[in-house]
């Protein structure tokens, strides 16, 4: 699933094509996005912003309208140059915006819908999320209520899985953030004092922050997916096993980690 940082990055490369310009084509090939009729319900209509919160982005529209995306674990943003082939085959992709011959194209839902902009505020499902990992305004005051309102007994690695708790933070900065920190994701949350869970969340403002700036490529690989492989700091075989209900994988080094 793309996290934080990848949407953030997305958000950031489709305003630079879009934001205070009106798309030049608009289409919606794909059978569930195109009864919607969006391509007439937005033509004319001018990008006023492209932004991100958590892993949800927003295409805000003039006239109350935004289009949201969540990717889940399908789905994906990607931008092509004039004349540029697609990296994914055009029967998966569900919209296309087009300015001047540069495209930008979403694949593979499976969350895209076009909502009034108040909407967008007053969501559930988007109401209810923590503070953005690497958002502007982040507030670890905020981030330490939600993560105390939890299950007590959660570990802590999932326990930042939860988007409301903190927005943004997926498999791979749970486990690279734990590391970073020397914070073993499997403590229950309550016995983590509030110094320890605020290093491994800095860890992953800073670097997030990082890779929206220089690009995904720039992630850190100290624990994720390098389960036996040495551990760079101790020497000691890299783990790795689902964790808590979910079962989501976690990467940790027992040697280092405590």
């Amino acid at each position: 699933m793309p996290e934080g940082d990848s949407i953030h990055y997305a958000a950031r490369r489709i305003a630079a094509v879009l934001a205070g310009t009106v798309p030049d084509r608009i289409a919606t090939p794909h059978p569930r996005i195109a009864p919607g009729d969006w391509p007439r319900r937005l033509a004319g209509r001018e990008v006023r912003a492209v932004d991100a919160y958590g892993k949800h982005l927003f295409i805000r529209f003039a006239g109350d309208l935004t289009l949201h995306s969540h990717l889940r674990m399908s789905g994906a943003w990607h931008l092509y140059a004039p004349g540029e082939r697609w990296r994914r085959s055009p029967r998966t992709a569900w919209l296309v915006l087009a300015r001047e011959e540069t495209e930008v194209v979403q694949f593979g839902g499976p969350l895209l819908e076009l909502i009034a902009e108040r909407r967008a505020r007053t969501d559930p499902r988007l109401a209810e999320l923590g503070p953005d990992v690497i958002g502007a305004e982040f507030d670890p005051g905020a981030f330490l209520g939600r993560l105390r309102a939890d299950d007590p007994r959660r570990p802590i690695g999932d326990a930042l899985l939860e988007q409301r708790t903190i927005a943004g933070i997926g498999n791979v900065w749970k486990s690279e953030s734990c590391f970073a920190a020397r914070l073993d994701p499997w403590r229950e949350q309550a016995t983590v004092d509030d110094a320890q869970a605020l290093a491994a969340v800095a860890f992953a403002r800073e670097e997030m922050a990082r890779c929206v700036r220089e690009g995904i490529g720039k992630r850190p690989r100290a624990v994720y997916r390098r389960a036996g492989q040495r551990c760079g700091r101790c020497g000691e075989r890299i783990r790795s096993r689902g964790q808590w209900e979910n079962n989501r994988i976690t990467y940790w080094c027992p040697g280092c980690q405590r």
